[in-house]
């Protein structure tokens, strides 16, 4: 928490201008030193300093956000809230990298939303028997098989997002909830007893909403945003060809995250969806707890037994030249390849298909191979 009230409730102000982003924001601050002078500032002055005049410099605007700010800052003190501000190091470093990150978070718990690997589940209200207990499978195997800390974000909504975390939950391992709307309610209301059960096992919930935002139909797409940066990668299990888990993946792919989505049976809706990510070359096809923890390249722990092939058998010498390159930088374009081998881009795409088939690379969005 800031210092005193005083700095909290300005805080809160700040973030709740309108179109407001972390750039916006620290060139506010470079001109005026703090959001307290922000606020105490004529709208002359702020036009002055700027260079410009905008509709958030207007003096009643602001002052309507300082009462707001003042209520909000006795919600979270009376309901022990806890706010992460875009400029303090307790704000989540995967969070900020996205240019449109809220510049604060209200939360409800004491999971670390920076802490170990963060994965995002996201997927159809309607879920199937298919989808959730391919959920079961993988948190119960991502639980036993993974070394570093992990933490599951979804959103909280029925079908998918409620099986994320409640299997998150069964195999004790943090998940957190972002919401979209105030931490005044919950919604769905069927999903109150689960958001307690988050808090109450070391989870956290968490919004950019005030108790007094109103709740509408944008609030669930700009939600989105914060799920998708979050992560260092995002799972679509089961989504329609339209939907919010759609536009979650593409988010992260814009963000830079990883991708990753189960396939079903092209006669089934709600893989769909998941079918088109894939064959789009927008998220990589998952079928296995090993396919994410490979791709992602997560620490393994040491109990692993099972018996592994040889790493690399009977490489040709263009093969070698390949798991060489990658080895070294982690993953190439094909005609990064193309350029290495010295050889023409169709060569090298029968070579790396070949290589495929053997069980040695894995193609990801973009034209881009990483080793298996």
């Amino acid at each position: 928490m800031p210092h005193n009230e005083t700095e909290i409730i300005y805080r809160i102000a700040f973030a709740s201008l309108k179109g407001i982003n972390p750039t916006l924001a620290r060139e506010l601050l470079a001109h005026t030193g703090s959001e307290q002078e922000f606020f105490r500032a004529t709208d002359r002055q702020l036009s002055s300093l700027m260079g410009f005049s905008n509709r958030i410099f207007d003096r009643t605007y602001r002052e309507s956000l300082i009462e707001k700010a003042k209520r909000e800052t006795d919600f979270i003190t009376a309901n022990s809230i806890r706010t992460l501000y875009f400029s303090e190091t307790g704000y989540p470093k995967r969070l900020l990298e996205a240019e449109d990150a809220p510049l604060m978070l209200f939360t409800l718990g004491n999971a670390s939303l920076d802490k170990g690997r963060m994965l995002s589940i996201v997927g159809t209200r309607h879920a199937t028997n298919y989808g959730i207990s391919f959920i079961e499978s993988l948190l119960r195997d991502l639980k036993e098989k993974m070394a570093d800390p992990l933490t599951i974000v979804s959103g909280l909504a029925l079908g998918i997002d409620a099986a994320a975390h409640k299997n998150a939950l069964r195999n004790s391992i943090p998940t957190a909830a972002v919401l979209a709307h105030g931490l005044n309610m919950i919604y769905p209301a069927q999903h109150r007893s689960l958001a307690a059960e988050i808090v109450r096992s070391k989870g956290i919930l968490a919004t950019e909403y005030s108790s007094s935002d109103p709740v509408h139909k944008g609030n669930f797409i700009a939600r989105n945003r914060i799920v998708a940066a979050l992560s260092d990668a995002t799972l679509v299990v089961e989504s329609a060809n339209k939907g919010g888990a759609l536009i979650t993946a593409r988010l992260a792919a814009g963000y830079n995250r990883d991708v990753f989505a189960l396939p079903g049976r092209t006669s089934d809706r709600f893989s769909q969806g998941c079918n088109r990510l894939i064959a789009d070359h927008c998220a990589a096809l998952v079928q296995t707890a090993d396919d994410i923890i490979e791709a992602m390249n997560w620490s393994r722990t040491q109990s692993r037994t099972d018996t592994q092939p040889p790493l690399f058998p009977d490489l040709s010498d263009e093969e070698e030249t390949v798991i060489n390159y990658l080895q070294t930088q982690g993953e190439a374009h094909i005609s990064q390849l193309a350029f290495t081998l010295n050889r023409p881009v169709s060569k090298v795409m029968a070579l790396l298909i070949d290589m495929e088939f053997k069980n040695l690379l894995m193609t990801f969005p973009g034209g881009k191979y990483r080793l298996k």
